[in-house]
């Protein structure tokens, strides 16, 4: 009995007192299992033991430090970062220089053991002691993760420099993804500052993009929304060996922000079915709007796989990922050619269904081809029906939440891939684009129908299509595909800023 009052009375000292009866009472509680009331135990101070017991961080903030750090030199360095979430005195000790050295000199030589490095390597364990007292708390912290980072990238963009011969993209995307822990959330923010993050997602691997869908049930009212931001998500310190978890440090990159004050009036309405309505934001953003409560059904992003893990990974939480500025190849092949030797892929889907593959090469211009701001480039030919196109099977966006599905007819989301002569991307987009029916007839005598057109429009040019419908074989036929490269993208690409020889580029015109 005694044994009992003296376990009680001791455990129930202030956490101030420093007594070995105190640590060892701790110690024993929290090592063995929940004691039961006896009948000459103190009833007033068993809650206060019970609560301590179920309570970890009240226990452990009872313990000396010198305890604490020796349990913290034997987690790992997710689990620190994790403890330094938890309150100021574990912060602290989480920062010590002690522990994440260990951890930084064993990520130097992750196969050899701690005692190998003592023993084999004591020149880095001798400067390591000397570094211990000469920098701030968190300084080998902050090393620890710089170098991990780092490796983490190099590892990933090492996956990216596989390129496939046909689209000129990387053709490791997936593998990339898997090794990185790479995901994407995107972060609503209303009127008053307030943020709702949805992470939710479906994804959808095309050959020359990625698809995402996110659906929640809880949407906030998009009246009161005022941004919409697009983040990339991995793991700050990737572990190979177990999936990515949610609760542990990440880092964000964003990747794009729109604005979504006055939706339905500031953006493009890409179609509707009985229950949605689709609208479109530059780039490659489609909100699904219900028709009956005018609430956000769902969010889909369209991301072209053109320098996708770098605007995933090496952009921050504020700014985006700025590509490093292109070295134009000077060529003067025939003065009258402006762009030549380019090439075309071309994609075109409805999130679930491909509906068109195309490769065309060998695509060129001329001075004359270059008006009102933009140089031309004409991939099908109207009249000359060698290169038209079959659209399989019927156009439209297909789109799902927690209960319902549906399809949009009469859109689609189109894949664009321009490469230059060396087999370069010039110029790249996701997006989805409506069709519209055109009041002027095909003019053509192998097709007979009614013709839809589906234009495309951005900073850096635009896209025109058109469509016949074929009502006996039901199916489209593209008979004109144009692309339109905005000129001030070609001085951007080409660095002609302040610059003379504009005849060794071949785009020498009046118009320029």
């Amino acid at each position: 009995m005694a044994t009992g009052r003296g376990r009680l009375r001791t455990f129930a000292a202030q956490p101030g007192e420093c007594s070995e009866t105190v640590n060892a009472g701790i110690q024993s509680l929290y090592l063995t299992p929940p004691i039961r009331p006896k009948r000459n135990v103190c009833i007033e101070c068993f809650p206060f033991a019970v609560s301590c017991q179920f309570s970890g961080v009240r226990l452990m903030q009872c313990m000396p430090s010198e305890v604490l750090l020796k349990i913290f030199s034997y987690l790992d360095a997710v689990s620190l970062l994790s403890l330094g979430c938890v309150n100021k005195r574990f912060y602290e000790l989480a920062n010590d220089n002690g522990i994440w050295l260990k951890l930084y000199s064993s990520s130097l030589h992750p196969k050899w053991t701690i005692r190998k490095m003592k023993s084999k390597h004591t020149e880095t364990v001798s400067l390591g002691c000397a570094a211990l007292h000469d920098k701030k708390p968190g300084y080998w912290k902050k090393e620890y993760i710089i170098k991990q980072v780092s490796a983490f990238k190099t590892r990933v963009m090492r996956l990216v420099k596989f390129l496939d011969p046909y689209t000129g993209l990387p053709c490791k995307n997936k593998e990339a993804m898997k090794v990185s822990g790479l995901s994407w959330i995107i972060v609503l923010k209303d009127k008053n500052g307030k943020e709702h993050v949805v992470e939710k997602s479906n994804l959808s691997f095309k050959d020359t993009s990625l698809t995402i869908l996110w659906y929640d049930t809880d949407w906030p009212c998009l009246d009161i929304l005022s941004t919409l931001k697009l983040f990339g998500v991995t793991p700050l310190l990737p572990d190979q060996c177990r999936p990515p978890s949610k609760n542990g440090p990440r880092r964000f990159s964003l990747m794009a922000e729109y604005h979504l004050a006055n939706l339905t009036e500031s953006s493009v309405a890409v179609g509707a079915d009985e229950l949605v309505q689709l609208f479109s934001l530059n780039p490659g953003l489609l909100v699904g709007i219900w028709k009956v409560k005018n609430e956000i059904a769902f969010v889909m992003a369209n991301l072209h796989y053109n320098q996708l893990l770098e605007r995933s990974i090496l952009g921050s939480a504020t700014v985006q990922y700025a590509p490093p500025p292109n070295k134009p190849l000077l060529d003067d092949v025939d003065s009258e050619y402006g762009l030549h030797d380019y090439s075309l892929h071309l994609d075109l889907h409805g999130r679930n269904c491909m509906y068109l593959c195309g490769t065309f090469k060998c695509l060129f211009c001329r001075k004359r081809d270059i008006e009102n701001g933009y140089l031309r480039l004409r991939v099908v030919n109207l009249k000359d029906n060698r290169k038209h196109l079959p659209i399989i099977g019927t156009l439209g966006i297909c789109w799902e939440t927690d209960v319902f599905k549906g399809n949009v007819k009469d859109c689609f989301v189109m894949d664009l891939t321009l490469l230059d002569e060396t087999g370069k991307p010039f110029w790249c987009f996701s997006a989805p684009v409506r069709m519209e029916l055109s009041a002027k007839s095909s003019g053509l005598y192998d097709y007979m129908g009614h013709i839809y057109t589906a234009d495309y429009v951005d900073s850096e040019g635009k896209v025109s299509v058109e469509f016949v419908w074929l009502e006996e074989t039901k199916e489209y036929i593209i008979v004109s595909l144009v692309l339109y490269v905005s000129t001030k993208k070609l001085t951007v690409a080409f660095n002609l800023h302040n610059r003379s020889e504009f005849s060794s580029y071949h785009l020498c015109d009046q118009t320029w």
